[in-house]
């Protein structure tokens, strides 16, 4: 069962050359991964010279977009302990990332065999160093297809390691765009001033593209730098709520209400360890 969604995204795109994305409905592939206890820094490792050249050069090429890994900010039993996530424009750059990655591992995987030096002891294989790392049984990939987002226009810190909430929310069938059209009447125009001020560094709409689970349809996602942006992001949707009668804030929840299931709205936050993009298009 689904613990949780990365994108992001993920998600999943955060901040992910905005520039380009925003003009696109681009995929985000997920890996979420169950890491060994006291395995962290060889799991990086491995991101760093395994995975991490592929995606870089990819990105240097214009394929990737951006790539990261993220941890649960909140941990919960049966969790996956991280994702790595990338984000591309199509299926033609998922088989591109796909290939490349293969021919990386084949690689490090006859390097690892070869004999070693005279005098030196043989040294792990490749496959041992995955098997003490993963617990392979867990993993599990995700393909998200970006529907909608809305993204600061400053290119992001060299530094940012953003935090990220995801609302998982299940629209009726055949509601989405009448759930589209109430969420941009009535939730965009928040996000769209705290994203100008630069409280948040912005906000998305997805959906699972090849479909896998029955948790959810859609999912909402904002990122920012810091956890402290969440509660301006709350006070900013109290205060426009207060500012309406009690008349329209019931219309509203009613409206949201019916064109959802409200009891299987699911709220999850991440923090990123590792988070690059591309520079935006000149």
């Amino acid at each position: 069962m689904r613990k949780r969604v990365v994108l992001m995204l993920a998600l999943a795109l955060m901040w992910c050359a905005a520039a380009s994305a925003q003009q696109l409905q681009p995929l985000t592939v997920v890996s979420d991964y169950m890491i060994r206890p006291g395995k962290e820094a060889d799991f990086l490792e491995l991101v760093r010279t395994v995975g991490g050249p592929v995606r870089d050069k990819l990105m240097a090429e214009g394929v990737v977009f951006g790539w990261g890994v993220d941890v649960p900010l909140m941990q919960m039993p049966g969790q996956a302990t991280h994702s790595i996530w990338y984000t591309v424009a199509g299926w033609d750059g998922v088989q591109k990332v796909q290939a490349a990655m293969s021919a990386q591992i084949e690689k490090m995987r006859a390097e690892s065999k070869a004999p070693p030096a005279k005098g030196a002891k043989p040294g792990k294989t490749f496959d041992q160093r995955v098997e003490e790392v993963f617990d392979q049984s867990k993993t599990r990939q995700w393909v998200f297809r970006e529907l909608d987002t809305n993204f600061t226009s400053a290119a992001p810190p060299a530094d940012l390691l953003p935090y990220s909430r995801l609302n998982l929310i299940t629209i009726n069938p055949g509601k989405y765009f009448e759930w589209k059209a109430a969420f941009d009447k009535y939730n965009e125009p928040v996000y769209d001033k705290l994203i100008a001020s630069g409280v948040i560094g912005g906000m998305g709409i997805g959906t699972e593209e090849a479909r896998s689970a029955g948790e959810f349809t859609h999912y909402t996602y904002v990122s920012a730098a810091n956890l402290g942006a969440f509660d301006k992001l709350r006070d900013a949707f109290i205060a426009d709520r207060n500012a309406r009668s009690a008349e329209e804030r019931a219309a509203i929840s009613a409206l949201f209400n019916s064109l959802t299931e409200p009891t299987m709205a699911r709220q999850f936050m991440l923090r990123a360890i590792v988070f690059k993009v591309a520079p935006p298009k000149k």
